[in-house]
């Protein structure tokens, strides 16, 4: 979150960051060991590994000892694309104006696979991309549904580039409107855990009054990104934003005579304690429960309403794995179409 890995363009201080440590060698801290630094750092009050700060290892000299120079290879090995173009762009493009980079060693660059098919980039990578064709959104653009997409930076990507099988731009730019609240930067999440989320729910809601669309998608980032930071009072503040929000959404379903769907991709604020296999929380040494900051494994909601629902529409009960891949053909019924026959299937039924 601090270091080298932002996303979306969001803050080029991140990525900036980490390339003075790794390629500059340069570092608000200095280690004579990876193990030393992480303890050090962790001792810190407030600390996480969230927000560590940079460091570089450096010899008995105070020389860094691994930074990256001129024949090295490097190779970034994240599948995810979100959190790596960026860095490619820095470590790949000899035309750079996001910052000053001091130095551009001439490497043997890959990416684990290609970040970005339309950039092409990185130009080099070992496994190739996944193509992901006939996504939902393609599907029912080419069926002349008009769309509205919004979210704020950390995660406009979501409801645009991967909803769109990791495809930038719009399949159709007259039936589709993206918009991007830009969010904090240069704050952890848990500072201002409200983020965009009211933001967010004003314009989609002014799209769906507008009557100019028929499907508008958002995200809400409050509960992963919040969560993400260990923070519990920030949590509750951010989750309560979104409520906020969806309410605001609801509403305009409601005067519209539409149908809403409210998901979620995984889970991260319902639970923010460690457990052990008996579900007890972990403490650590001085008795303090353990703080979990990743995704929880739960199994996520989803609720389907709103007055334009058809009447005797119910989920079905058959699907004992149902899961987010079944929510790509729900949304197509609900919206008047039948889903090709190779996706998953639907979650509901008219009874």
């Amino acid at each position: 979150m601090y270091v080298t890995m932002d996303r979306y363009e969001n803050d080029w201080n991140v990525v900036k960051r980490g390339w003075d440590a790794q390629v500059l060698g340069e570092a608000p801290y200095k280690f004579r060991s990876a193990v030393e630094a992480v303890k050090k750092l962790r001792a810190e009050p407030n600390a996480n590994d969230q927000y560590l700060p940079p460091f570089v290892i450096v010899d008995e000299n105070g020389k860094a000892v691994g930074p990256i120079v001129d024949g090295d290879a490097v190779v970034t090995f994240n599948f995810r694309a979100d959190r790596m173009v960026m860095l490619a762009k820095a470590l790949e493009y000899e035309n750079f104006d996001k910052f000053d980079r001091v130095r551009f060693p001439k490497v043997h660059y890959a990416g684990m696979l290609q970040y970005d098919g339309e950039l092409k980039l990185p130009s080099h990578y070992l496994v190739s991309p996944p193509e992901i064709e006939r996504t939902s959104g393609e599907y029912l653009v080419h069926n002349g549904i008009r769309t509205f997409a919004c979210s704020e930076t950390v995660k406009f990507g979501h409801v645009t580039f991967f909803w769109n099988g990791n495809r930038s731009g719009y399949f159709n730019p007259e039936l589709e409107e993206y918009v991007e609240i830009p969010s904090d930067t240069g704050i952890p999440f848990n500072v201002r855990p409200k983020m965009k989320a009211v933001e967010i729910a004003e314009k989609a809601r002014d799209a769906i009054l507008s009557r100019k669309f028929d499907q508008v998608r958002v995200n809400l980032p409050n509960g992963d990104m919040v969560g993400h930071t260990g923070d519990m009072e920030a949590t509750i503040i951010g989750c309560k934003a979104a409520d906020e929000a969806v309410k605001i959404i609801l509403d305009a379903v409601e005067q519209v005579g539409g149908i809403y769907v409210v998901t979620a991709d995984h889970g991260n604020a319902e639970d923010m304690v460690k457990r052990d296999k008996s579900g007890q929380p972990l403490v650590d040494k001085s008795g303090n429960i353990q703080i979990l900051t990743s995704h929880t494994l739960r199994p996520v909601p989803i609720a389907i309403g709103g007055p334009g629902l058809a009447p005797g529409v119910r989920f079905r009960r058959d699907l004992a794995e149902a899961g987010l891949a079944n929510v790509a053909a729900t949304v197509i019924n609900l919206h008047g179409f039948e889903a090709p026959s190779d996706y998953e299937p639907t979650l509901i039924e008219v009874v």
